[in-house]
């Protein structure tokens, strides 16, 4: 099981959230005609070790959006926070999680 700490509902397992990609990755502009932007988007990405932000939604719960800061070698969460309060909600706005 894995924890996490919903600020709208509290501590919940993981069964209650749906992951929804990374939050670090910024998604290139409706427009863009460029194909290599979209193709960085969708196919390239790194492998880190360490601490990485995710987007999680709590979808048997308060069906917020949340950026999880979880590190990818032993699972620990180091923060959760709303993502419409996260300092990358303007990039936020362009990207649509999966």
């Amino acid at each position: 099981m894995l924890p996490i700490e919903c600020p709208c509902c509290g501590p919940r397992d993981h069964d209650e959230f749906r992951y929804g990609g990374d939050a670090s990755v910024t998604r290139p502009a409706h427009d863009d005609p460029d194909p290599e932007a979209w193709y960085r988007y969708v196919f390239i990405r790194a492998n880190p070790a360490g601490l990485h932000r995710e987007f999680w939604q709590h979808v048997i719960g308060c069906r917020q959006w949340l950026v999880v800061e979880r590190d990818t070698r032993n699972h620990a969460i180091a923060s959760v926070e709303l993502a419409r309060k996260s300092p990358h909600s303007k990039s936020l706005a362009r990207k649509s999680p999966a």
